[in-house]
């Protein structure tokens, strides 16, 4: 099932974002027990994308959450998201 979501993830931002480098983690283990683990998986977004360019942390933030938004209601339990532009990755 989590590989199913973190296909289902990686589609949405790859379609949304275009990026040039997109990693997803299943950090649910690491929650086990945790109440809201039961409703979704807890997931790190590293994404690196042009579509950040010129945008705030927290622009950037919503363009990833509004790629998944209707995920969080049943798939996604908690996202920690790492966004950088391909310019900051090579700084």
């Amino acid at each position: 099932m989590t590989d199913d979501r973190v296909a289902l993830i990686e589609r949405r931002l790859r379609a949304a974002l275009a990026p040039e480098d997109l990693e997803i983690i299943d950090d649910s283990a690491a929650h086990a027990g945790h109440a809201g683990a039961r409703e979704g998986g807890h997931f790190t977004a590293r994404i690196v994308a042009s579509a950040f360019a010129g945008k705030t942390p927290i622009q950037r933030h919503r363009l990833v959450n509004a790629a998944v938004a209707d995920l969080m209601r049943r798939d996604i339990h908690a996202l920690s998201i790492q966004a950088r532009t391909p310019e900051e990755t090579r700084a």
